[in-house]
């Protein structure tokens, strides 16, 4: 495999599988706009020229629950716009709903498919493309199958059972001190009344988010991704959503035919670690970031373990993985490489032998400066007695 042909792997490891090690350090970390279905559909938009009618939003079931029931007069805690980012998240980890909504990003728009239930305590969530790639994310409790007919692919990979393809960062004491998280706005979308939430950045280290959060489910019926200055960068609109009681298992079976596809497989777990593994940190991170997680991951399709390392600000997380390269890797000239998936931003470069691939929802300066701060450290030595 190329040495452009593995930066690419990378990248794709982290929209399909990579961001595990964030959802084990922070259970409600995967964003709720991240598609990971970034292939631009035939038709394209511009935001401006998104359809201006939507469908309504579909009655909720005759039996609701208490997240429904809003209460009439409401304390100024509850009114709170991190509350209101609370009850999002627990309404999208927590419920079982089936939606139609649309992805815009870069002037394209792809019609994509959510269904999500919570059975006997078992998670299942089926990610559909409409049109455009034609790709599908089904998850089953651990397991996660994601069909790739662009790649003429499939991977199965094995995720931690709380983590979610949907949900939003927890807002806690760190990220108030790099965002400002505002409600700005009383309005009505698809003919129900919303609460317009800001997370906004306070340096050009991070995105910011605009929410349109259904003021009696508690669900984001629309969200945009934004940078430091308000523009944005991808945005969500549902066309339809309904909270049913029930949903069959057939909803979860993909319509992809597979025959004469490729099968890759990692369901194992990560490698053990050795005594010689180097440990990898970063001399300097952006600020209010942290390293919130390390371990050792075998990618789809890879034989050899790479090391995994999580730096997140509390709401933003950026992957890194470090690779040892090969003999024949090392005698090539090291050029660093950019890639943009989606909202995400990826990064590559070579560091003491070693490749470094930084990926995140932030901007673009934000992994290139973490993935050139890496640097290796040798393990302690293991000292020997004399008996």
């Amino acid at each position: 495999m190329s040495t452009s042909e593995r930066f690419i792997a990378l990248t794709l490891a982290w929209a399909v599988a990579g961001a595990a090690l964030a959802g084990e350090a922070s259970p409600e970390r995967t964003p709720a706009h991240k598609t990971s279905l970034e292939s631009a559909p035939a038709h394209k938009t511009s935001l401006d020229q998104a359809p201006a009618h939507k469908t309504s939003l579909e009655s909720a079931p005759a039996h609701k629950t208490s997240l429904d029931q809003a209460p009439a007069h409401k304390t100024s805690l509850e009114s709170a716009p991190a509350h209101w980012l609370e009850r999002m998240n627990r309404a999208l980890t927590t419920r079982n709903y089936d939606g139609t909504f649309s992805h815009w990003h870069g002037g394209r728009v792809e019609m994509l498919r959510i269904i999500h239930r919570v059975q006997d305590g078992t998670v299942s969530e089926r990610l559909a493309s409409l049109d455009g790639s034609g790709r599908e994310f089904i998850r089953a409790g651990p397991s996660l199958t994601c069909y790739l007919p662009d790649k003429r692919t499939v991977l199965v990979e094995q995720r931690p059972p709380q983590e979610s393809l949907v949900g939003f960062p927890a807002v806690n004491d760190q990220t108030a001190s790099f965002y400002d998280i505002r409600e700005v706005n009383r309005t009505r979308l698809n003919r129900r009344n919303t609460h317009v939430i800001t997370v906004s950045p306070k340096d050009e280290y991070r995105y910011g988010y605009r929410l349109w959060i259904d003021d009696s489910t508690a669900m984001p019926l629309k969200t945009q991704l934004c940078d430091r200055r308000g523009h944005v960068i991808e945005q969500i609109v549902f066309a339809s959503l309904t909270l049913p009681a029930h949903i069959p298992d057939s909803a979860f079976k993909s319509d992809v035919s597979t025959a004469g596809f490729q099968w890759l497989r990692n369901e194992s777990g990560p490698p053990a670690p050795t005594a010689a593994t180097l440990a990898w940190n970063a001399m300097r991170l952006p600020p209010g970031f942290r390293m919130a997680a390390r371990s050792a991951q075998t990618l789809p399709g890879s034989a050899d373990p790479v090391d995994h390392l999580v730096f997140t600000d509390g709401l933003a997380s950026v992957s890194v993985f470090v690779e040892a390269q090969r003999r024949e890797q090392a005698d090539q000239p090291a050029v660093p490489e950019s890639a943009a998936l989606g909202s995400s931003s990826a990064f590559s470069t070579v560091i003491d032998g070693h490749k470094i691939t930084a990926v995140g929802e932030v901007p673009p300066d934000t992994v290139r400066f973490i993935a050139s701060q890496l640097k290796a450290e040798e393990p302690p030595a293991v000292s020997s007695r004399r008996h």
